[in-house]
């Protein structure tokens, strides 16, 4: 479903229980150190806008991937940031429709979208680079009864 030329590069798709935690934790401790004040909850929220909860991530449900275009040859696209790149350090340039990005990263970002979308998968618009299929955000937008996939131990 891409144009000639293009492929997807894949940087992440399941991850496993203790990586998600891990990162949950990690982002939520830097978040904290740049906003002491807020609430425990309120901190819990802001650090779910990009990473999902352990209990709930689709990653660690293998129901996730993470990707961005490249050429045939392997070098990448511009998309308007970096894969995983949070709000903070992209200026919300990480949300599938932000503003303040090149028209050439606005552009690859409906391609991949056309490809994606056509297949079945959904984008958590709060990372242009997620998509999912089976997972229960994939639910909520496709109206299905209920996710195909829930979290899962791989011990391999």
């Amino acid at each position: 479903l891409l144009p000639d030329g293009l492929r997807f590069l894949v940087t992440e798709g399941y991850r496993p229980l203790a990586l998600q935690i891990t990162y949950f934790e990690d982002y939520a401790a830097e978040l904290r150190k740049a906003h002491p004040d807020w609430s425990d909850v309120h901190l819990r929220r802001q650090t779910s806008r990009s990473l999902s909860p352990p209990e709930v991530g689709p990653h660690v449900a293998g129901a996730a991937v993470d990707l961005t275009l490249c050429t045939a040859s392997g070098a990448e696209l511009d998309l308007g940031t970096p894969v995983n790149a949070s709000p903070e350090e992209s200026d919300g340039g990480c949300y599938m429709d932000a503003d303040g990005i090149s028209a050439a990263a606005r552009r690859n970002r409906r391609t991949l979208t056309a490809a994606l979308a056509t297949a079945g998968l959904v984008n958590y618009p709060t990372e242009w680079w997620h998509w999912s299929y089976g997972d229960r955000y994939w639910a909520l937008a496709t109206n299905a009864p209920a996710a195909q996939y829930g979290p899962m131990t791989y011990e391999g």
